[in-house]
């Protein structure tokens, strides 16, 4: 299986997770977004709620208090304050 998206999570303090991913869940301030392959450039505010992701492991989750992202050329950069 094709993992086509880089995800990079970071809160002030560290590197949370960093990997290639088919798509990620993220808690948009409006609603829940979903990201996969070739998605239009964004910068989302994100609130309190999941952030998931499927990788070559499965499943895998933060649980995160809010933050922002930005999508563009297939990478996901997730600025965010965990739980």
């Amino acid at each position: 299986m094709q993992y086509p998206l880089v995800l990079e999570i970071l809160t002030p303090d560290k590197h949370v997770y960093k990997g290639n991913v088919t798509q990620a869940t993220l808690p948009g301030a409006k609603a829940p977004f979903v990201v996969m392959h070739n998605h239009a450039p964004i910068i989302s505010v994100l609130q309190k709620g999941n952030l998931c992701w499927i990788d070559e492991k499965g499943d895998g989750s933060v649980e995160i208090s809010g933050g922002f992202v930005e999508v563009d050329n297939n990478v996901i950069t997730a600025c965010v304050e965990l739980l």
